[in-house]
């Protein structure tokens, strides 16, 4: 398989994660207080969402290049 057609599988399986899940979270940890021997961290749980134009824009593009990687 060359670098081309894995592109392109990798895209539609990112673009059809994307549309599945609709985005993913992860915990943010910040320092809020250090005096001393006392630390207080505080964990923040951020979401990043992805956009439906952006998951079936990545399908499209993986299609695209299967197909044109087929051709030539």
């Amino acid at each position: 398989m060359n670098a081309i057609k894995f592109l392109a599988i990798a895209l539609i399986v990112g673009g059809a994660l994307g549309l599945a899940y609709g985005g993913f979270s992860y915990t943010k940890q910040t320092q809020v207080v250090d005096v001393g021997p006392i630390h207080l961290k505080v964990d923040e749980q951020e979401r990043v969402n992805i956009p439906l134009w952006a998951g079936l824009g990545a399908i499209a593009g993986g299609l695209l290049l299967l197909v044109t990687s087929r051709k030539s």
